[in-house]
């Protein structure tokens, strides 16, 4: 055997082992959570005091959707006079500013930054409104608060929570990428907020449905100069604190999901640069909360971050399984055990559906997987962009303008 054919073969046998590795890690990360997601338990809160709470939307460039979630938003079920809702607005049209000044009892705060972020909105925002407000919530410009939303919220804070993470789902499900995201949702409410509360860590942050400690918010928002993926930041900074989040299921905000390819790229694109920027960016400091017995750090920081998407992840898995079908002779390690690793990683995602996706719609979705799987694979290397800008994410009627 020639010295090429030598070093090519420990090649392979070292990126084999570092996938089997990874893979490994991933697999018993999905199941260990997903499994641990069936003992979670919603808490009761019986409605005490009503706190007031100041409801922040930051608005950039959302005219199609800002005015109705307003409205929404000001005739939510509690008491007016103890809650104030506030929308943030960055680069809206002036005809839209008109018709938000029509609402009753909702404020609107303008601002202007050459590079805007949700971070200086919120900032510019809790500075401005009084200070006399004991929970902020964050909402999305999209988003619906259901029925008793503040309601729960405010009965968690009774009971001294400080940080919550409410269950954001589904607005809308019209389309294949839209059933596609709502699916995604819901396994992520399943595995990283279920999973995670039920084994007593601090459960993910979305970038919306949040309520904080109002005070809390103004001092750690005030520290932070996130682009994108202000809540990974957030979250972090909470645990280095002790202060864990909760996840109130009960407590449901509306969300809406993304109808066309070209919006969940630059969507994701966002989603993934955030991910990686904040595993690089805490990586020894995670280690060290580790070291120091706060595994929830750690969690927050390594263990979520260091995997790649979930579909990149089934996709690569995939692949690996079909080429040792076909050619079993690439492999050093039992083809045996990529196929095990393959059905316990569908079966964690299987589990973490909500049974009411099951049917025609969701068997139409399947067929966009391969083409999803490509673009996401291909936005790991192509995230440039995400690093010096904020990609707005449209909603609305301005989604479907920019799908075509």
């Amino acid at each position: 055997m020639s010295t090429f054919e030598v070093f090519f073969r420990n090649a392979v046998l070292i990126v084999e082992w570092v996938f089997l590795i990874y893979y490994i890690y991933t697999v018993a990360y999905s199941i260990v959570f997903s499994v641990a997601a069936f003992f979670f338990k919603d808490p009761i809160y019986f409605y005490s005091q009503k706190r007031k709470i100041a409801v922040f939307i930051p608005a950039y460039k959302e005219d199609s959707v800002i005015v109705s979630v307003a409205k929404a938003a000001v005739n939510h079920n509690y008491p007016a006079d103890s809650f104030k809702v506030v929308v943030i607005a960055d680069s809206l049209k002036p005809e839209t500013i008109e018709a938000l000044e029509c609402i009753k009892n909702l404020e609107i705060i303008i601002v202007d930054f050459e590079v805007s972020t949700k971070v200086k909105a919120l900032n510019e925002a809790i500075n401005q409104i009084e200070d006399d407000y004991q929970i902020a919530v964050i909402l999305d410009a999209d988003n619906l608060m259901e029925n008793d939303f503040l309601n729960h919220v405010n009965g968690a804070f009774s009971k001294g929570m400080q940080a919550i993470q409410g269950q954001r789902v589904a607005k809308n499900k019209s389309t294949s990428m839209a059933f596609l995201d709502a699916i995604s949702e819901s396994i992520n409410n399943h595995i990283y907020r279920q999973g995670s509360s039920a084994l007593g860590l601090s459960c993910s942050f979305i970038g919306s449905g949040m309520a904080l400690n109002f005070k809390l918010l103004k001092t750690v928002i005030g520290q932070m100069d996130s682009i994108g993926g202000f809540d990974r930041d957030m979250e972090v900074r909470l645990i280095n604190r002790g202060i864990k989040v909760e996840y109130l299921k009960r407590a449901i905000v509306l969300d809406e999901k993304v109808n066309n390819i070209e919006v969940f790229e630059n969507q994701r694109k966002r989603w993934i640069y955030s991910q990686y920027h904040y595993l690089f960016r805490y990586f020894w400091a995670g280690f060290k909360g580790l070291l120091r017995g706060n595994f929830s750090y750690f969690n927050s920081t390594i263990l979520r971050n260091v995997q790649l998407p979930r579909i990149v992840n089934i996709g690569l898995l995939f692949a690996i399984c079909f080429l040792l079908i076909l050619f079993p002779q690439l492999s050093s390690i039992s083809a045996t055990l990529w196929y095990w690793l393959l059905a316990i990683l569908l079966l964690s995602n299987i589990i973490a559906i909500p049974t009411s996706y099951y049917g025609k719609d969701f068997i139409k979705a399947l067929v966009t997987l391969p083409k999803v799987f490509a673009i996401m694979f291909l936005l790991i290397f192509k995230l440039k962009k995400a690093k010096t800008s904020f990609i707005h994410t449209p909603h609305g009627n301005e989604q479907s303008e920019d799908g075509n």
